[in-house]
């Protein structure tokens, strides 16, 4: 069932491609510590799970700071009985310029099981990836994301235009897909921590996100500093799956 952005709608005006986070020059939208919690609903009627993701802080063997994205989700109440979801997915990435460099994903989905690890090594221009007891190393393009940490790179970009896409590599199942990310507007949006002034971004993936399926995606991101993701609202052909935040809580920088 999370998201995160693939996509191959046709492009309207000139888009923005692969431009580093401003995690450099300026500080980041996300610290160690935070932690949202997400409904995840279908039609907006029917309860059918939670979602959590977290950042936490670590250091690399070399002493450099790393950020990990951890992403859990569980079916809940009927759902749970005829279709049981446990997803646990992890991103480790480079604390400056938020090159992911390994990858881990274990997804029970009923009776299907997935199971996957990937690595990357950015100065050779590859990532391997472990999946059926089997490794294969693929090419990947300069500031590469994966599933999970394209959307935490996403939340660094402060430049959301209406008729500019931003364009994100992906790795995923083997394949780099070239993401696209259209800004729809501005909008106020009614939640549980009160009125909000919201950016609407949309992009339509070709692979199965983290935790929604694959259709046209909706993102519904703070319009502040922090492009918190408070709705997240997924186009299948049944209705919808949405993740609505209901629990927030805001990290702190480690020195």
């Amino acid at each position: 069932m999370l998201l995160l952005l693939s996509a191959f709608t046709p492009a309207i005006g000139e888009p923005v491609r692969n431009a580093p986070p401003a995690s450099a020059s300026a500080s980041l939208p996300f610290k160690p510590g935070e932690k949202l919690t997400y409904e995840i609903s279908w039609s907006d009627i029917v309860s059918a799970g939670t979602a959590v993701m977290e950042v936490r802080q670590e250091a690399l063997p070399d002493g450099n700071r790393a950020y990990r994205f951890i992403s859990t989700a569980v079916s809940t109440g009927l759902v749970a009985k005829f279709y049981k979801v446990s997803d646990t997915v992890e991103s480790l990435v480079d604390g400056t310029d938020l090159c992911p460099l390994a990858f881990r994903l274990d997804q029970h989905h009923g009776k299907r099981e997935k199971k996957r690890q990937m690595t990357f090594d950015h100065e050779e221009g590859t990532v391997s990836v472990l999946a059926s007891e089997k490794t294969t190393t693929y090419p990947v393009p300069a500031d590469v994301q994966d599933s999970l940490s394209s959307l935490y790179y996403v939340r660094t970009r402060q430049n959301f235009t209406i008729g500019k896409p931003i364009i994100v590599d992906v790795h995923e199942d083997g394949r780099t897909w070239s993401v696209e990310v259209q800004t729809l507007g501005r909008e106020k949006l009614k939640t549980t921590f009160g009125e909000l002034d919201t950016i609407k971004i949309k992009t339509y993936p070709k692979y199965e996100g983290v935790f929604l399926s694959k259709g046209e995606i909706y993102i519904w991101l703070t319009d502040d500093a922090r492009k918190i993701p408070v709705l997240m609202k997924s186009m299948i052909s049944i209705g919808s799956i949405m993740a609505t935040l209901v629990e927030m809580k805001v990290g702190e920088e480690k020195k």
